[in-house]
């Protein structure tokens, strides 16, 4: 069993981007072909703390060579109130010769940057004929500064970034580091969500809303929308607009947008393609009105990464080689002891 703390996995991924979002699109495209095994994530709800969750991902990703394990990731809101990030997790990869696990893995920067790049990607698939003047944030946490970042990976420095935060002193200090990602970009604080949605064909929306708040009617016509929090949508919305998902099996569960937008309607109608296709080749949905992008978060984006950073991790001599954490055969230790006649 080889450890990887967190210092480790942001060793091996801090500089690394553009081959987060190549491991990433590689991912989609395998689950795309039929070459993952996805069952439905487990969600652990508290009856006192609606709020909070912990999150279980399964996966299987049938790469060269293939991959299995399982992100463990809890949500805990009230957690940036004390100063703390909102989430943590940790993934187990499981070798598939003999099903036991080989690596334990710190999962929080790794799932920030799955769910930044599979915006990113997405964001550069759908604007490729005509990139965007700038780009909205709306929620100033952790998830929308890697979706910052990873934005300048797949469509260069923006010329402009609009910040909505519910806690003004969260956009303020926000605005202030973007300001060293992007020192050309002219960085404007809005006071309403709506007027984020206004200001670019670009938008992004991390938050830990738990209850649709917010239409699509300040948006521009051309607008695509990154709707990575899920839940902040009202259905009706999402029914008028062009919808772009990871899975819609996945998407459609534990009272998402989507989710209420399907049993609005009984149906899946409004779901137009996945991002999987779009990295495919496919183009992007035709029509009218914005484009919404809803990913769900694949597991088997976080088992990419995780077997990429054991990999690197590996290779260099980094993290912590524990041999007896799983029993170690009876026949295997009596050859390892000296005998008699060899003492």
């Amino acid at each position: 069993m080889l450890i990887i703390g967190h210092a480790v996995v942001r060793d091996v991924l801090d500089g690394a981007d553009a081959r987060v979002v190549d491991l990433v699109r590689q991912a989609y495209l395998w689950h795309e072909k039929g070459r993952t095994s996805l069952p439905h994530s487990v969600f652990l709800r508290f009856p006192d703390a609606p709020r909070n969750r912990i999150i279980g991902l399964p996966a299987y990703l049938g790469s060269e060579p293939p991959s299995a394990g399982m992100k463990w990731i809890s949500s805990f809101p009230a957690n940036i109130d004390r100063g703390l990030d909102r989430a943590s997790a940790a993934i187990v990869l499981n070798s598939l010769d003999t099903g036991a696990p080989t690596a334990l893995i710190e999962g929080s920067v790794i799932s920030a940057r799955r769910t930044a790049a599979s915006a990113a990607l997405a964001a550069d698939l759908l604007t490729a004929a005509r990139r965007p003047d700038g780009v909205a944030l709306i929620g100033c946490g952790l998830i929308n500064r890697e979706v910052l970042r990873f934005l300048t990976v797949t469509l260069g420095p923006l010329p402009a970034l609009t910040l909505h935060d519910t806690d003004p002193r969260r956009a303020a200090a926000f605005a202030a580091d973007a300001a060293t990602l992007l020192p050309n970009a002219t960085v404007t604080v809005v006071d309403r969500a709506e007027r984020a949605l206004a200001a670019h064909r670009l938008t992004s929306i991390a938050t830990t809303a738990s209850e649709p708040h917010l239409d699509l009617a300040a948006c521009p016509s051309d607008a695509v929308v990154l709707h990575l929090s899920l839940r902040d949508l009202h259905p009706a919305a999402l029914l008028a607009a062009r919808n772009v998902v990871d899975d819609p099996d996945h998407v459609c569960r534990e009272r998402t947008s989507l989710h209420l937008a399907e049993q609005s309607t009984g149906g899946r109608d409004f779901i137009h393609t996945t991002i999987g296709r779009l990295a495919g080749g496919a183009a992007p949905p035709p029509g009218d009105g914005p484009v919404v992008v809803s990913p769900f978060g694949l597991g088997v984006l976080d088992i990419a990464l995780a077997e990429h950073v054991r990999t690197v991790a590996a290779s260099r001599g980094l993290g912590v080689r524990i041999d007896d954490f799983v029993p170690v055969p009876a026949a295997t230790v009596a050859a390892a002891e000296p005998t008699r006649e060899n003492t």
